[in-house]
């Protein structure tokens, strides 16, 4: 059932320089809800995401670098549900989805349902430049990620006693995730050589069963990155935006029809919302151009372009 939401956006034009977007999750965010300390948290948090990201970008380095370091900041950090603090699924375990794409090649690499792996971005990342193959999924994924060398992490890594209490909330016949808190985080970039680059990690929905796959490690849906169109990672309800393809989309709307960044991006939202779907998303494309669009009551978001200042906000009202 289609139903009418307020779209906040906000995009930048071109610059010759580096850009980065990050998102640390949408949701029905208000200063009451989110509380002065952890707001202070979230800020700080964003801001050293961007700051791993721009120390790359800033000497020169890669999109997919600066993506993939800035989303590792966000998978340590426990406020965010992602890596370390990620939700319990219904059978009290974490389960951490992640993808990443690179836009000049269209390379791409994607991991679900994992359990053990410190950097579910990183474990994406091997899966794309030391596999024949684009997504890996649940015991097969750990597997690659322990035979590649790549950091484990024990399920007490993982666990935080905040999760751990709104999944005891969950199964006691509360309603967490329908009050739409999504964590999911996730890095868009434009290198200094006008390359493109999107990653997005995430621990899904509270309570999940079945080994539910959202959209974040879906490449087209949650992800997505093309030189010719636009990097974008998603954050929301993740079956809305694999329905919309959501983040190929947009990509698909600048490079085809035209569109500018903003409108690709607002209008990805609004069919997204007509579908009665909630959530947002980040995007650059290869002039620089970026930003982000969301019909939730407010997105964890933050950007810092060369020429710009770091910005980090929470509410719809920033």
């Amino acid at each position: 059932m289609a139903r009418n939401r307020q779209i906040i956006s906000h995009w930048t034009g071109p610059t010759e320089g580096w850009t980065l977007v990050i998102h640390g999750g949408a949701g029905q965010l208000r200063r009451e809800q989110v509380g002065a300390e952890s707001d202070g948290h979230a800020r700080a948090a964003m801001a050293a995401a961007l700051e791993a990201g721009e120390t790359i970008l800033a000497g020169g380095g890669s999109a997919l670098d600066a993506v993939e370091a800035a989303v590792r900041v966000l998978e340590d950090d426990p406020h965010f549900n992602a890596g370390r603090g990620s939700v319990f699924s219904a059978e009290g375990i974490n389960e951490l989805d992640a993808a990443v794409m690179e836009g000049a090649t269209r390379e791409a690499g994607a991991v679900s349902a994992v359990t053990k792996a410190k950097h579910p971005v990183t474990l994406a990342r091997a899966v794309m430049e030391q596999s024949p193959h684009v997504m890996l999924t649940a015991a097969g994924a750990d597997r690659f990620g322990a035979e590649h060398g790549l950091e484990q992490a024990a399920p007490a890594w993982f666990h935080t006693d905040e999760r751990w209490r709104q999944y005891e909330e969950l199964r006691a016949g509360g309603t967490f995730d329908a009050d739409l808190k999504y964590g999911t985080v996730g890095a868009v970039a434009r290198d200094s050589r006008g390359h493109v680059a999107a990653a997005t990690s995430t621990g899904g929905l509270t309570g999940k069963r079945w080994n539910r796959i959202g959209d974040s490690p879906v490449i087209g849906a949650g992800t997505w990155a093309d030189d010719r169109g636009a990097a974008t990672s998603c954050t929301g309800s993740g079956e809305h935006f694999i329905r919309v393809g959501a983040a190929h989309e947009l990509s698909a709307r600048v490079r085809l029809a035209g569109a500018t960044l903003g409108e690709a991006g607002d209008g990805v939202i609004a069919e997204i919302g007509a579908l009665g779907g909630v959530g947002g998303l980040i995007s650059v494309d290869h002039k620089g151009r970026g930003g982000w669009s969301f019909n939730s009551g407010g997105m964890y978001r933050g950007m810092a372009r060369a020429d710009h200042p770091q910005v980090v906000a929470i509410y719809g009202d920033e």
